[in-house]
């Protein structure tokens, strides 16, 4: 699974009608309202790389409203779940 977090600059007066409908566009799995200089982060999840390019430019970058997108794409994901998991193997609970 490729993750990728797409943070997008859109028409402010239509944050949350954007947002609605970026997250219902397949391959989307979140799309957070934010401060500072991006109003909103999508969470984009795929198979493969190519799909990327059929949900940002394909999709994303087509939602009226939206002017920009900046595309970060992950390497490895850490959260304190996994890290918990790490460190609890072979032990007795």
């Amino acid at each position: 699974m490729i993750t990728s977090i797409v943070l997008i600059k859109t028409d402010v007066d239509r944050i949350p009608e954007i947002a609605e409908k970026i997250a219902a566009l397949e391959g989307v799995s979140e799309v957070y309202s934010v401060t500072g200089a991006h109003d909103l982060i999508a969470m984009v999840r795929v198979a493969r790389h190519d799909d990327l390019a059929d949900v940002i430019p394909g999709r994303i970058s087509k939602v009226p409203g939206v002017a920009s997108t900046e595309t970060h794409i992950a390497f490895r994901t850490y959260s304190s779940h996994d890290l918990e998991a790490a460190f609890a193997i072979g032990l007795d609970s």
